[in-house]
């Protein structure tokens, strides 16, 4: 099936807009008049502009986790997961988010299961979603996987922001920062030591090498920050190399306080996801693979690879991690802990839980040490700007009291 944007007349006379799933444009036309609506114009989806094309594939971490925490009540209370995503569908408020259920839901109709409907657009649903839902599809509860799939989507979500609102100010405070360098390098430096220059006083070292900087600034600067723009995004494409990623990855993980912070942040993520998955009736490797594709860091990914392997040659998962050397002695000892007791999901979800709390803590520490750190510099440099003027000023008041 298709879907169709419509724009037709209700019953009351008012104008509607939506979209609809049918196999034409006449069989949208049907079913919106079986709904009362006289329809004015049916378009597919795809016939739109290419602003709303680039929204037709995607939706965003906002609207997937009010998504999934409606499938799963309508689910829950007895609904197909068919009329559950039509309900969803036509009380979305994004034409975007919109569009993605409504094509979900014509897959099913066509007699795709949910998961392999969610495969239809990749984009919008992550393997490790798409997962979660086919492991409750085959154990038969997915209403309540669903539910711990929205809680597991809604605890990540509030991390990744609080996380990012925490590193608004020093953004802010280092944009500020640059930009007043610049400004005084450009205009503030050439104007004061001009002065200098018409008295044809030697100037000190560091005021030339300051002078020389801002000459530079002035010449080159709007071809040095494209030039920088240019670099940035080479560089993004050297770092997706696998060679250079897994370098990179190794090297921020050694690094004294940032490292603890991502390693915590990406062994929570992989917790929670094996949790979640694990929880829901998959099998450990099946977890293990959803849990590799939550995480970003190389590091991590080829470790759960490596713990997927072991894991399949028979070895406890326990021991299978702690080979690897990658994740926290903590996490292991909880797995072990699960393994032994029978009840792995939920030791790792605890797990999760006590790694989420520790990377709060951590980060705040991290970025209470960032702040000042940027304010030091920031000072630093000014410092270094103003020694600069100040030296041929102090240089002349020698001379004059040596006259």
């Amino acid at each position: 099936m298709a879907v169709f944007d419509y724009v037709a007349i209700g019953a009351d006379g008012k104008r509607a807009t939506g979209v609809i799933t049918a196999d034409s444009a006449r069989s949208a036309r049907k079913e919106l008049r079986l709904k009362q609506l006289s329809p004015l114009e049916v378009k597919e989806a795809r016939q739109k502009s290419a602003a709303v094309g680039r929204q037709k594939g995607s939706m965003s971490g906002k609207d997937l986790v009010l998504a999934t925490r409606q499938l799963a009540m309508l689910i829950k209370s007895g609904a197909t997961v068919e009329e559950a995503l039509g309900a969803i569908a036509a009380e979305a408020e994004k034409p975007g988010a919109r569009r993605v259920l409504m094509k979900v839901r014509g897959n099913v109709q066509e007699g795709y299961s949910f998961s392999e409907s969610l495969s239809q657009s990749s984009k919008a649903f992550p393997p490790y979603y798409r997962a979660v839902v086919a492991a409750g599809q085959t154990s038969g509860r997915l209403g309540d996987v669903m539910e711990r799939l929205a809680t597991h989507l809604e605890k990540s979500r509030k991390l990744r922001s609080k996380l990012l609102s925490a590193l608004i100010y020093p953004a802010v405070l280092a944009v500020v920062a640059l930009i007043v360098v610049v400004l005084l390098l450009i205009f503030v430096v050439p104007a004061v030591v001009e002065q200098f220059q018409t008295v044809g006083q030697d100037l000190p070292a560091l005021t030339n090498a300051v002078i020389g900087v801002s000459n530079f600034m002035r010449s080159w600067g709007l071809i040095v920050l494209p030039a920088i723009g240019l670099g940035i995004w080479l560089l993004r494409g050297v770092f997706r190399t696998p060679a250079v990623k897994i370098g990179w990855d190794k090297f921020v993980l050694r690094l004294p306080l940032l490292g603890k912070v991502i390693k915590n942040a990406n062994a929570a993520q992989f917790a929670r996801t094996f949790a979640t998955l694990s929880g829901s009736g998959a099998t450990v490797p099946d977890a293990l693979v959803a849990a590799r594709g939550s995480v970003g860091n190389e590091v991590f990914r080829q470790a759960a690879t490596k713990v997927r392997r072991q894991v399949e040659e028979g070895q406890p998962l326990n021991r299978a991690m702690r080979s690897t050397e990658v994740f926290p002695p903590m996490l292991v000892h909880m797995v072990a802990s699960g393994e032994r007791g029978g009840d792995l999901p939920a030791m790792m979800g605890r797990a999760a839980d006590y790694m989420e709390d520790e990377l709060d803590s951590s980060a705040t520490v991290a970025l209470g040490l960032l702040e000042p750190l940027l304010i030091v510099l920031l000072a630093g440099v000014v410092a270094v700007i103003v020694l600069a003027i100040m030296l041929p000023i102090l240089q002349l008041n020698t001379m004059a009291i040596g006259a």
